[in-house]
C-alpha cells in the first residue's frame, strides 16, 4: 500500500469533521446567506448515502462492463463488439439529468433514477478498458495455452483475466471516480447525496451550501481515487 494515496481519503475525512464548526467562516464569506451552514442533513450521513449510491451503481456496472468486454473479444464477436461500443457509448453520451428526467415517470423520484444514470456512465470505462486488456494479451501466451489443451473457458479464466486484471481494474477504478462526481446529480431527483446542499443552495440562492456540497463531492472523488489507487497492483494504474 502507498501511503501517499491516502492522503486525499484523509483530507475527504478531515473535511467531514470540520465543515460543521467552520459556520462563522461561511458567514463571514457570505454575510447575505441567512443560514450559512448546512444543517438540515448530517454531512457524514449524506456522504454515507453518496457511498451507498456509488457502490449500488459501481457492481452492475462493473459486471456488465466486464461481461460484454469478454464476449467482444471472443472469435469471431466483431459484430458484439460493434454493438457494445454503441450502445455504451450512446449511454454515456446522454446527459445524466437526461437520463434522471426520463427514469422519473417509471421508477418515480428518489435513488432508482439516479442509479441508472449512474450505472449508463461507469459501464463504458469498464468495458473499453476490459476489451483494450484483453486485446493486449500476448498471442504466444494463448498458443501455449490452447496447444496444453486448455478449453476457450479455461484460457478465459486462467490465462486471459489474470494477465489482463490490471488494466481492467484501472478501468473500474475511472468508473468509481466518474460515479461519485455524478452520483450528484442525483439530488435533482431527490436522491440523498453530497448534491443535496448543491441543489439546494442553487434552490434557495445559497452559494455556502453550494460550495460546501460541491467541496465534499470533489473530495469524495480524489479519496476514492486514492483508495483504489492504494489496494491495487502498479500494473493497475491509469497512466
Amino acid at each position: 500500500m502507498r501511503i501517499a494515496t491516502l492522503l486525499p481519503a484523509m483530507l475527504f475525512a478531515l473535511a467531514l469533521l470540520a465543515l460543521p464548526v467552520l459556520g462563522p467562516f461561511f458567514g463571514a464569506l457570505f454575510p447575505e446567506a441567512a443560514e450559512p451552514l448546512y444543517l438540515r442533513q448530517g454531512f457524514v450521513a449524506l456522504a454515507a448515502k453518496h457511498g451507498g449510491l456509488v457502490i449500488a451503481a459501481l457492481l452492475p456496472a462493473a459486471a456488465i462492463g466486464i461481461g460484454l468486454g469478454v464476449a467482444a473479444t471472443r472469435p469471431g464477436a466483431r459484430e458484439v463488439r460493434v454493438v457494445a461500443d454503441t450502445l455504451a457509448g450512446f449511454a454515456q453520451a446522454v446527459p445524466p439529468v437526461a437520463v434522471i428526467a426520463m427514469a422519473v415517470p417509471v421508477v418515480g423520484f428518489g435513488a432508482a433514477p439516479a442509479l441508472l444514470a449512474l450505472v449508463c456512465y461507469a459501464t463504458l470505462p469498464v468495458l473499453r478498458a476490459t476489451v483494450g486488456a484483453l486485446a493486449t494479451v500476448p498471442p504466444d501466451v494463448l498458443d501455449a495455452a490452447r496447444g496444453a489443451g486448455m478449453t476457450p473457458r479455461q484460457m478465459l479464466v486462467q490465462v486471459e483475466l489474470p494477465l489482463a486484471a490490471g488494466p481492467i481494474l484501472a478501468g473500474v477504478r475511472v468508473a468509481a471516480v466518474l460515479a461519485v462526481a455524478t452520483a450528484a446529480v442525483g439530488a435533482v431527483a431527490g436522491a440523498n447525496c453530497l448534491g443535496t446542499p448543491i441543489i439546494a443552495g442553487l434552490v434557495n440562492g445559497n452559494p455556502a451550501w453550494v460550495i460546501q456540497g460541491a467541496l465534499l463531492t470533489g473530495l469524495m472523488a480524489f479519496a476514492v481515487d486514492g483508495l483504489l489507487a492504494a489496494f491495487a497492483p502498479v500494473s493497475a494504474s491509469p497512466p
